[in-house]
């Protein structure tokens, strides 16, 4: 079965209430371009829906390439978790001919999807990256997994494919699984595995034929061993990919000459790392963890540790706390001693107040909600300002942080939509994840040379921010540090940044130019993504891969430079950009990701180098303007779709011994030429 472009499902989506049929009542979640919001896979486009009838927030899956035995598996599979009652996993409805689609690449016209409910969460890797400082949350995070893993191993059926991408930790760090295309379950016994997972954490001698409730067992060692190493050495994840928390495949193959084993044994003297190092080796050597009881991964809970920094920076209060504490004229609430501002119970009135001097702390959440405030005066005093502080003062105009001030906590003043400026002093080393999100008067901002970090979402949705000033002390741009920041027209990032985050500059719709250094050597996946008026971008020779759909929808983009660095071009890396005219993928190039070029209407050339031996499904699909083609010898598989809707390409040329279903990757009017 052959199935549409995402960009045809994305049409047919928007139309939700003619396309579906049992599901008409859904609608799209719309980001503020008007796109839906959506995630793509190997597999499927995934897309948040909303109830219109209860608001209720839905994730509806659509499958992009075809896979063995999927309508009888997933109808197995939906019988199976109806009746597994766990917090880690989602039921789901699949519904065969429910969503129809007008698609020029197919025969039929209604499609499969799949029905779930939307989860909030990051994924577990991004949940590391987040809280890579906090050992309590790492602490936390094995624990929570290994509860995960003991429940699972109890369990009659198995994932199939677990690892990070698939695991979600919510907001109060609970675990969900999610993505169920390689899940087995008793009523499929004696089959064969639909997917074996991803190289990273599967067994290396895993193959179709090992499809039973035990093929979890390998992933969940390797992952439970890694989030222990990780909490007791951090910086562990320093040697990592990004793509892996510590191993890869070649460990396993070879555990002999495995520097990470190396290092990890050297963690073993507490009981809890050699029990999972050594269910780890059983694992490797048996495939399996039949040997060990499930309560292996029962461990003991961590115990938050005692502060043992000054009072004052402790912004956590408790009931007891605000019970014993001062409340002034106006009805905000101290600390007994008067260091701390609490939280604000019935000052909900407030237009303008001056913190005492006294103050060290402004506690989390102290002014959040108080939308009427329209101006605060920070003593000298303060040295910290919460997490919330000040979240959700619509009314708050401006705000002098005094330098006596050196951390700006998470979401400290995220919902500040009348806050036009904002001084933030060189004392502050940290600016919180979500500090200023959703400041949609905030016109420009001044960061100082004192700040290593610009955390996640840290200016996200800031729609009037036209400029912003990038110190050379900032290491890592946050992910969606500056999303949906739709006035800010250029940015120039300092060469003492290495990594531009996920979803860095999604959506900043006027910017159009972009100075990478030549210090960054990751754009993360999605960085530019619909970044629509960008129109040039210079690649340093320093960036090894391009992640997954990191320039896509940069529909003014006319050229690109890809430089000899680069290995790999992410899936829908350049999807969509539509201006696009010309492209040189270098010789160090080895694979082409899944729809890298699809949808660039006007490229009419693409030079693919002999180094070159995959092109992924979709890679040049849509492109209308692409004329020739020459396929060298080192290619060995073009994915479905590879070159379809490409309607001006009359010829192509495959040289060496490759043979493919030329109706399936071309298109009809295509002659395709083999030599060898």
């Amino acid at each position: 079965m052959e199935y549409p472009l995402i960009s045809e499902y994305r049409d047919a989506i928007l139309s939700a209430e003619d396309n579906f049929n049992e599901l008409s009542s859904l609608r799209p979640v719309l980001d503020s371009a008007g796109n839906p919001v959506m995630s793509s896979g190997n597999f499927a486009v995934v897309f948040k829906m909303r109830d219109e009838r209860d608001g209720k927030l839905y994730a509806v899956k659509c499958f992009t390439k075809e896979q063995d035995r999927r309508n009888e598996s997933y109808r197995k599979i939906a019988d199976e978790l109806e009746s597994a009652s766990s917090s880690y996993i989602i039921p789901l409805r699949y519904l065969e001919d429910e969503l129809f689609v007008d698609s020029d690449q197919c025969d039929c016209e209604e499609f499969p999807v799949v029905l779930m409910d939307w989860v909030e969460g990051e994924t577990l890797s991004a949940y590391i990256e987040s809280h890579i400082d906090n050992k309590y949350d790492l602490d936390m995070l094995s624990y929570r997994f290994n509860r995960m893993a003991a429940w699972l191993l109890s369990q009659p059926f198995a994932h199939g494919d677990l690892k990070p991408d698939n695991i979600l930790v919510r907001a109060d760090g609970s675990l969900v699984l999610i993505d169920y295309d390689g899940m087995f379950v008793l009523s499929m016994k004696g089959e064969k595995s639909r997917e074996c997972g991803s190289p990273d954490y599967r067994h290396p001698l895993r193959t179709d034929n090992d499809f039973n409730e035990r093929i979890d067992d390998f992933s969940i060692a390797v992952i439970a061993l890694s989030l222990k190493a990780i909490a007791l050495k951090p910086e562990l994840r320093n040697i990592s990919t990004t793509d892996t928390l510590l191993f890869t495949e070649p460990d396993f193959r070879d555990s002999s000459t495995s520097a990470i084993l190396k290092e990890l044994q050297a963690l073993t003297t507490d009981m809890e790392p050699s029990l999972l190092l050594g269910a780890f080796f059983i694992a490797l050597a048996k495939n399996s963890l039949e040997l060990l009881s499930f309560r292996t991964f029962i461990t003991e809970r961590p115990e938050r540790p005692e502060i043992d920094v000054i009072e004052e920076l402790d912004t956590k209060v408790t009931k007891e706390e605000l019970a014993e504490g001062v409340e002034d004229e106006f009805g905000v609430i101290y600390s007994k001693d008067g260091k701390r501002l609490l939280k604000c119970s019935r000052a909900l009135k407030l237009v303008n107040y001056n913190i005492k001097a006294v103050t060290k702390v402004v506690c989390n959440d102290a002014f959040s909600g108080f939308w009427l405030l329209q101006g605060v005066h920070i003593p000298s005093s303060v040295i910290s300002i919460g997490d919330s502080a000040f979240e959700g003062c619509e009314s708050l105009q401006s705000v002098n942080v005094p330098s006596s001030v050196i951390s700006i906590g998470n979401s400290a003043f995220a919902g500040c939509r009348s806050l036009r400026g904002v001084n933030i002093p060189s004392s502050v080393i940290s600016i919180g994840d979500s500090a200023f999100e959703d400041c949609s008067s905030l016109q420009g901002v001044n960061i100082p040379s004192s700040v290593i970090s610009i955390g996640n979402y840290a200016f996200s949705r800031c729609s009037l921010l036209q400029s912003v000033h990038i110190p050379s002390s900032v290491t890592s741009i946050g992910n969606r540090a500056f999303e949906h920041c739709e006035s800010l027209q250029s940015v120039h990032i300092p060469s003492s940044v290495t990594s531009i985050g996920l979803h860095a500059f999604l959506c900043c719709e006027s910017l159009q130019s972009v100075h990478i250094p030549s210090s960054v050597t990751s754009i993360g996946e999605c960085a530019f993504l619909c970044c629509e008026s960008l129109q040039s971008v210079h690649i340093p020779s320093s960036v090894t891969s391009i992640g997954e759909c990191a320039f896509s929808g940069c529909e003014s983009l006319q050229s690109v430079h890809i430089p000899l660095s680069v290995t790999s071009i992410g899936d829908f890396a350049f999807n969509w950009c539509r201006s696009l005219q010309s492209v040189t993928i270098p010789t160090s190039v080895t694979s082409i990701g899944i729809g890298a070029f699809a949808d660039c209407e006007s490229l009419q050339s693409v030079n693919i180098p002999t180094s070159v031996t995959s092109i992924g499904d979709g890679a040049f699909a849509g492109c209308e303007s692409l004329q020739s083609v020459i396929i060298p010898s080192s290619v060995t598989s073009i994915g479905e779709k590879g070159f379809y809707g490409c309607n001006s390409l009359h010829s192509i040329i495959i040289h060496g011994f490759l043979k493919v279903d030329e109706s399936n990757v071309f298109p009809a009017q295509c002659k395709v030429i083999y030599k060898q």
